[in-house]
């Protein structure tokens, strides 16, 4: 699965390297027609499935419903939205065949829990430690323990993200999770080789390693 960043001025969720990140973009004249218009391409060549990452005002800027209907005809499959609470989603899947990713975070008390995970769709998504996205040095050791909860409230698969950034770290998470999320590590190897030709081949080898770490 890719998830796909729509730059936002002022990320909240991010560390230091996809804030960066996304001033470049912005910078380069990043839009969200722009991020929809790269979606097309890839799915030209691909039918791997998308969820776009992003903040809620880039959205409401471009308009929600136009945002969905374009985003569906697209190809994109789901979004995760950082700071859009459930309660205040009011798009939400049925409009579209999107589907909004629910996040759980480490300080989610459990009545809160059952109440995301009774409407969420296609995977929970489980903020691994508490902070901002970013490489870390190791995985919080409570982790299998959170994500045992978790599946008492629900069936569907968990996706584990935030701090993921090497593939000892993924071979570790996944031992627990369905899916492991790995952003700003690629997002950091982008940075550095962005100007090289060997981009795509270094971007391509530490996802194939990751890969290989989880199977």
């Amino acid at each position: 699965m890719i998830e796909l960043g729509i730059p936002f001025s002022d990320p909240l969720a991010d560390g230091i390297v996809n804030q960066l990140a996304a001033q470049r973009a912005l910078e380069a004249g990043a839009t969200v027609r722009g991020v929809l218009d790269c979606v097309r391409t890839i799915r030209e060549k691909s039918k791997i499935p998308i969820v776009l990452y992003t903040y809620l005002n880039p959205i409401l800027q471009f308009g929600s419903e136009k945002f969905h209907s374009e985003a569906e005809v697209t190809g994109v499959d789901g979004l995760l939205i950082l700071d859009l609470p459930p309660e205040e989603d009011g798009s939400g899947d049925a409009a579209t065949g999107i589907v909004h990713i629910r996040l759980i975070a480490p300080t989610t008390p459990a009545e809160r829990i059952q109440v995301i995970a009774k409407n969420a769709k296609g995977f929970l998504y489980y903020v691994s430690r508490e902070g901002v996205t970013g490489a870390r040095d190791s995985i919080v050791g409570s982790l299998g323990d959170r994500v045992a909860e978790l599946r008492k409230f629900s069936d569907l698969p968990i996706a584990v993200g935030f701090g993921i950034s090497n593939t000892d770290q993924a071979r570790e998470v996944a031992q627990h999770a369905d899916a492991v999320v790995v952003g700003s590590a690629i997002v950091d190897l982008i940075a550095k080789h962005g100007a090289k030709s060997d981009l795509l081949e270094k971007v391509g080898s530490f996802a194939r390693d990751l890969a290989n770490a989880i199977r």
